[in-house]
């Protein structure tokens, strides 16, 4: 990755939050420079200089040269930065020195590229489930992303880490196991279990219990009429 960015860094004495607020103010961002041997230094920067480095295709990726006034010009990165969670102007920034010579890690984006026969044939779900793996490498060969082929991908399919293509001095740090993307079952909706009720039907009319009439008790049979006595 070529340095083709350079930032202005003006040294800077104060310290505190009323510093930072006068240096907004003014249009600048306060900064530290530190790292890769050398001591930390207190500097203000162009806040839009550094949210056009963030916002660019490799983002925080990116190796840029820190030209201190009257100082040092070393290339460097964006390690951490702030942001006022209203207003999103830049509170601060931190920039760390890269030694060119030295490998350093970096999370890179993975990019799908296609569509699954998964999908299109089997009526699968095509899922992303991690966007960006972390590598090890020399700084100039950090790449902007990686593109994963999925357009082969039938349902059950995934692509994973350990099937990206690396070069250079690139070393897979993810667990290579981990999956990019897959396809999946596309779950069928559920069955409401009852109809839909009609809006403005009046609700149906609970069913009357069941009234069980007694009959009248059969009468008991009257007694066989006795019997006539004879005449003496």
């Amino acid at each position: 990755m070529s340095r083709e960015i350079t930032i202005a860094a003006e040294p800077r004495e104060g310290r505190g939050k009323n510093e930072a607020r006068r240096l907004r103010a003014r249009g600048s961002a306060p900064a530290v420079l530190y790292g890769s041997g050398g001591s930390s230094v207190a500097v203000a920067v162009d806040p839009k200089e550094v949210s056009r480095i963030l916002h660019s295709k490799s983002g925080p990726n990116t190796i840029f040269d820190v030209a201190v006034t009257n100082g040092e010009t070393t290339p460097a990165m964006i390690v951490d930065w702030q942001h006022d969670p209203v207003k999103s102007t830049l509170l601060h920034v931190d920039l760390k020195r890269i030694d060119l010579t030295q490998r350093i890690r970096v999370n890179v984006p993975v990019h799908t590229l296609g569509d699954p026969q998964g999908v299109k044939l089997q009526g699968g779900l095509h899922e992303v489930i991690t966007r960006e793996i972390e590598i090890e490498c020399l700084p100039d060969e950090i790449p902007e992303h990686f593109t994963v082929d999925v357009s082969e991908l039938m349902i059950g399919q995934s692509v994973r880490a350990s099937e990206i293509v690396l070069s250079g001095s690139m070393i897979l740090l993810s667990p290579p196991e981990s999956v990019i993307s897959h396809v999946v079952v596309l779950k069928a909706e559920e069955e409401p279990a009852a109809a839909a009720v009609v809006e403005g039907a009046a609700p149906p009319a609970a069913a009357e219990p069941e009234v069980i009439k007694k009959g009248k008790k059969e009468e008991e049979a009257e007694p066989p009429p006795e019997e006539k006595k004879g005449k003496k």
